[in-house]
This record gives C-alpha cells, structure tokens and sequence, in this order.
C-alpha cells in the first residue's frame, strides 16, 4: 500500500533565478519529508494585475494554473523576501487571484505556512506576517507556528541544519494540519 501523499502549492515571493528564498523553496521540495509533495508555482510573474473586469472575461492561463495548482492542493506553503517592509507585489497579486471568485477561490481553507530569509536583522518579519494577514483575508487558515523569519547576515538558511529543521517544521505542520470540526 502506498502511503497518501500530502500537496502543498509553494509561492515564492522573488523572481529572481538565483534568489535564496527560491534556493530554500527547491532544498525544501527535494527534502519534503515522506507522504508530502512540495509544487513549486512557477510563472507567478506572468500573472497581470488582479482586475475582476479581466477575470470576469478572459481570466489569464497563468491566473488559471495557479488557482488549479493550489485547489488541488491540501495547502500552501509561502517563501519569500521582505520588500520595503512588505510582501512583494508578486506575491499580493497570486493571493489576489487566489481570492477569487470572492469566498470560494482557490486558497479559502486551505492552511498556509510562510517562511523565508532577508538580508536584514528581522528576516522578513514583517512581510511574513502581512503574507499571512492578506492570505486570511482572502480565506486561507493561518497554522499555528507557521511562520519562520530568518535574517541571512549571520547564517546560511541553506547549510544551517537548525534553520531547516524549523523551516521543514512549518511543512510538517502543513501536512498534519486538520481543520476544525464545523
């Protein structure tokens, strides 16, 4: 008997190839633990801006792949940089597109964990949690300890066996999640 495998959509907020959140996003997938399949969405820079007129008439196929890749998903797991004290705007635009149709999008439900680095003291802080405030908006379910910030200048989050453990953390927590009884 196979054991049943755990989905969890990845959005990486930083479209740079060479990014560390990408880099932490991919050692991730290639070390999900057992039963758990990590799917990285790519093209979220493709994807225009959220506008419901575009949506209503010719929803963009990136759009479309995204809301599929992450309603076929158990949940979701966000990597990603802090920008000006924020999420990047990548990352605003996907939970946008997520949130739609209004709640019924891809993301209602479905638990979310964010992680990621920065080159600064806070590692994101601050992105971090306004990722998970924006992904609640729109419906998604914060897990407990599911968020994990790390500053870059004194540590690798690639090679540092503690930062993983507490980033693979977040993931396991993500596989175990169960909703609350209605």
């Amino acid at each position: 008997m196979t054991t049943p495998s755990t989905r969890v959509a990845v959005l990486v907020g930083s479209l740079r190839a060479e990014s560390t959140n990408r880099k932490v996003a991919e050692l991730l997938r290639d070390r999900a633990p057992e039963g758990v399949e990590l799917v990285i969405a790519d093209h979220l820079g493709e994807i225009p801006f959220y506008e419901e007129n575009l949506d209503a008439t010719a929803t963009p196929a990136t759009a479309v792949a995204l809301r599929e890749l992450v309603g076929a998903s158990d949940a979701v797991l966000v990597v990603t940089p802090e920008y000006n004290g924020t999420m990047p705007a990548v990352l605003n635009n996907a939970i946008d597109w997520l949130s739609r149709p209004y709640g019924v999008g891809a993301i209602v439900g479905k638990p979310v964990g964010v992680i990621g680095t920065t080159p600064t003291p806070y590692g994101g802080k601050w992105a971090h949690a306004d990722t998970v405030r924006s992904a609640g908006i729109a419906g998604a379910v914060a897990i407990d300890g599911g968020i994990v910030s790390q500053s870059v200048l004194e540590v690798d989050p690639l090679t540092d066996v503690d930062v993983l453990e507490r980033f693979l953390a977040v993931v396991n927590a993500l596989a175990a999640f169960e909703p609350a009884a209605a």
